[in-house]
């Protein structure tokens, strides 16, 4: 389905842009048809980056993404618009999605009058009604309203909806939850649930491990723009094995245990990670190994991969 293959992203900052600002680097996974992969990790991580360069937002600066076997950095004009009826995103900010001076129905005009010009226009009000009864939305409770009329909850299954008005294959849900009280998280991690067992591919952009274990098949955790562990969800949460994905559970609150103190402090002087692990100023277990060489993705386990060189 969604392929990324080395991918990287590096900014260029400060003063005509002299200085180079590494988002992500070298990053390669997949997310296969009617399946939810959680890449997850802290922010700065570049998880936001990725879900940006697969929505065509930002250019890539190195690498390859594919869709179904195409390249989707070369698709322009009607390629491009067509990439765009199969592959959408859902961002953390549902307020910022909106104008507010327009009813937040508008969004199914724009995406009436650029993709379904020619449906009648009763055809397409009941496609509108139908899919908005899809994600648990009266039509008669929140069409016509203005966004700050409706709740963060309702206007993401605004925003859910559109993406299925276009009958799209694969799906960006970057942070959807994080601004929503506890009662609308579940009601929307079970439609997405719901839309994965319908076929949807999912690629869900969290920071929140129980989130990540509750909706998707596989894990990525990303650091600093590399990826430290990959696999089946059920392997990595239940046998983390790189330090920094142990260091993710321990993180966890627990009501039977103490925390206890297990982040690394990091000097100023400590650039030597630079040439090697990025996670190494931070690691407990790191070795004079890790500052010289960049740790390759090795599988330890079936389809469970950790880029450390304790392994």
């Amino acid at each position: 389905m969604m392929r990324l293959d080395r991918v990287s992203k590096i900014y260029r900052v400060g003063a005509f842009g002299a200085r180079k600002l590494p988002a992500v680097c070298d990053v390669s996974f997949d997310v296969r048809g009617g399946e939810v992969v959680s890449l997850i990790g802290e922010s700065g991580s570049g998880k936001s980056t990725i879900g940006k360069m697969i929505l065509r937002l930002i250019s890539i600066t190195s690498g390859k993404i594919w869709f179904n076997d195409m390249d989707i950095s070369t698709l322009k004009g009607n390629a491009l618009k067509e990439y765009y009826r199969r592959v959408q995103g859902v961002f953390q900010d549902p307020f910022g999605s909106y104008n507010p001076i327009f009813k937040a129905d508008r969004i199914f005009q724009i995406v009436r009058r650029e993709f379904y010009p020619h449906i009648p226009q009763a055809d397409w009000d009941e496609k509108v009604e139908r899919t908005l009864t899809s994600v648990g939305l009266n039509p008669q409770q929140v069409l016509n309203k203005f966004p700050h009329q409706l709740s963060g909850g309702q206007l993401q299954r605004f925003l859910i909806a559109r993406a299925l008005l276009l009958d799209i294959e694969f799906l960006v849900a970057d942070e959807i939850i994080s601004m929503l009280d506890a009662s609308t998280r579940i009601d929307v991690l079970n439609l997405l649930a719901d839309l994965k067992a319908r076929g949807l591919s999912i690629l869900f952009i969290t920071h929140d491990l129980s989130l990540g274990y509750y909706i998707s098949e596989r894990a990525v955790i990303l650091y600093c723009g590399r990826i430290m562990e990959m696999g089946r969800t059920e392997s990595v949460f239940s046998n983390p094995i790189h330090p920094y994905t142990q260091l993710l559970m321990d993180s966890v609150p627990r009501l039977d245990q103490k925390w206890a103190k297990t982040v690394r402090s990091v000097e100023d002087g400590d650039k030597a990670h630079l040439a090697g692990c990025v996670y190494y100023p931070r690691c407990s277990k790191g070795t004079p190994e890790c500052t010289k060489a960049i740790p390759p993705l090795v599988e330890v386990a079936p389809d469970h991969w950790v880029a450390c060189h304790r392994w």
